[in-house]
């Protein structure tokens, strides 16, 4: 579906690829090839409804001025069917067009017909993508950015399927590896400490009040069975037993959260069939391995990277680096045309080296697509808070959600591009006063439920309405903006960026706001009433899709 905007700047770039063919018919412009030229919205209102920057494009292959060029090509142009009350030729050579205010409202009937499809658009064409995020360590509870990682790619893939896209949203569980081991000698010192004898968690180990929690529940099922048990055997009851029940608790989280995941995928499943060794043969075989001191090294310098990294150690080992690669290789043997990674902001220098390893996989590098997050900052009262009851070392995403609700907590976590850094204020998200953004967005949408509720109707069909009297500045400025959704749409998937759809949302909350603080939409105007209504039910559904998008609910009373 394209949206009216998008359809306008279409017309407008033929009409003037045609007024640039008739003036070089004509002489008065030399023959040149169009140039990849933009038809845009200018951000300042006064310099039109839209603009191109073709003349000055063309100004160096025409060795003309640029003025001269959009005046030719002004003169040419035929704008029949396109609501255009004038056009200027400004600064340099811009060419800015004025539409007539109405254009915006033949939008509205499109809306109210989409009704919940409206904004999709056709961007992806079916290609397959996979989202992974998350993907925390199973040793633990979820920390503030598991948090936002599960909000940014939760609204990124929404965002992406509403774009035209095959989406999988996919959880990597790290169940292998350096940190399992340490995971389980510090459950086996948890587990002596609870049967009476002495015993120190490691320094590299986990250390949070959860893990006695697992262990005082594995201690209740299985009593002193596995102390005299062999340590390996030991080890790996009790990490069995606190995998499971830790994956249950981060699925349940996050199922809270609103994320829910289309694989749940196990690092150790590569290792048990043979993957990891799989990709490391392939790597060997396209001449991208070499041993140097017992150990085997990926040349990741042949791809810009500082420096090669190791794949095998010494002792025989693969390293984590290794069964990323395997994982990777099966992500695009499944088909996935794109591979989405979000990944936080510890893991920026594996970037460079792992789109290496799958190039060297004999794969397109650029299939593969990182989003680097930063970090999150809590406030309460102004003060940085730095401890959790739970973990005693972080504040855990249960907790998060617990004190401000989940709403709140996905929106503020998507507020900002996933580049920046967060400063999450407990107290904001709690307030329940315009200055929340989420509570001013939501209120936007309750507001016109309840309006609706008070004409005990729902709103009439536009075909039955006199759109035209919607002439206020108000009015426009509100339809103009909802015509807006499906660009944003589509500008969200294309660059990965759901903190656009936040804060266009906040702009729609805060025109549909305006109007209604400074005109009635119940009045004495039957009319009027009718046509006014109509606005503000297409208002609520671009709120209502938009929210969702975002994995956010559009209550209907506050």
């Amino acid at each position: 579906m394209k949206g009216l905007v998008q359809e306008v700047r279409e017309h407008l770039a033929g009409a003037l690829e045609r007024a640039l063919a008739s003036a070089v018919s004509r002489g008065l412009l030399p023959a040149v090839t169009p140039p990849a030229f933009v038809v845009e919205v200018p951000r300042e209102k006064e310099h039109g409804d839209f603009a191109t920057n073709l003349a000055m494009l063309l100004a160096r292959p025409a060795r003309l001025a640029p003025r001269k060029i959009a005046e030719a090509l002004v003169a040419h142009l035929d704008l029949t069917g396109i609501s255009v009350e004038k056009v200027e030729v400004a600064g340099p050579g811009f060419i800015n067009f004025y539409l007539a205010p109405h254009w915006v409202l033949a939008e509205l009937p499109r809306i109210i017909g989409a009704d919940h499809d409206y904004g999709r658009v056709n961007l992806g064409n079916g290609s397959r993508v996979q989202v992974e995020f998350v993907s925390a360590n199973p040793t633990g509870l979820l920390h503030m950015g598991n948090a936002r990682g599960a909000a940014l790619g939760d609204s990124i893939a929404a965002i992406l399927d509403f774009a035209g896209y095959r989406v999988t949203r996919e959880y990597y569980i790290n169940d292998a590896g350096n940190q399992i081991e340490n995971f389980g000698r510090s459950l086996e010192a948890r587990y002596f400490q609870l049967l009476g004898l002495p015993a120190q968690v490691p320094e590299e180990g986990y250390h949070g009040e959860d893990i006695i929690d697992t262990v005082r529940g594995f201690v209740e099922r299985f009593g002193d069975q596995y102390l005299h048990a062999p340590e390996d055997e030991r080890r790996r009851a009790l990490v069995d037993y606190a995998l499971k029940e830790k994956l249950a608790a981060i699925k349940k989280a996050l199922e809270d959260f609103g994320v829910h995941y289309d694989v749940w995928f196990s690092e150790k499943s590569l290792h048990e069939s043979g993957a990891v060794q799989e990709a490391i043969d392939i790597l060997r075989r396209r001449g991208y391995l070499y041993e140097y001191e017992g150990a085997l090294w990926f040349k990741a310098t042949e791809f810009g990277v500082e420096k090669d990294e190791v794949l095998v150690r010494s002792n025989g080992v693969p390293t984590y680096f290794a069964a990323d690669i395997a994982y990777h290789l099966d992500k695009f043997r499944r088909g996935f045309d794109r591979v989405i990674n979000i990944w936080g902001a510890d893991h920026h220098g594996h970037v460079a080296r792992m789109k290496g390893a799958v190039a060297a996989l004999g794969y397109n590098p650029h299939a593969l697509e990182i989003v680097i997050m930063q970090l999150v900052r809590l406030y309460r009262g102004g003060e940085l808070v730095r401890m959790s009851k739970r973990s005693g070392q972080f504040v855990t995403l249960e907790e998060l959600v617990e004190e401000v609700g989940r709403d709140a907590a996905r929106y503020f976590f998507v507020l900002r591009s996933a580049d920046s850094h967060l400063d999450f204020d407990l107290d904001l998200a709690k307030e329940q006063s315009n200055e929340n953004p989420v509570y001013y967005i939501q209120y936007a949408h309750a507001r016109i439920c309840s309006i609706l509720r008070q004409m005990d109707r729902e709103a009439p069909l536009p075909e039955q309405v006199d759109l035209g009297l919607l002439k206020e500045e108000a009015e426009l400025a509100l339809a103009r903006k909802l015509a807006d959704f499906p660009e944003e749409v589509a500008l969200g998937a294309k660059d990965l960026a759901p903190h656009r759809m936040a804060r266009y949302l906040h702009e729609v909350a805060g025109l549909l706001h305006s109007f209604y603080n400074s005109h009635r939409v119940i009045t004495g105007d039957e009319a009027l009433t009718a046509a006014r209504l109509v606005l503000v039910d297409a208002t609520r559904i671009v709120l209502r899709n938009g929210l969702r998008l975002l994995g956010l609910s559009a209550p209907e009373r506050m």
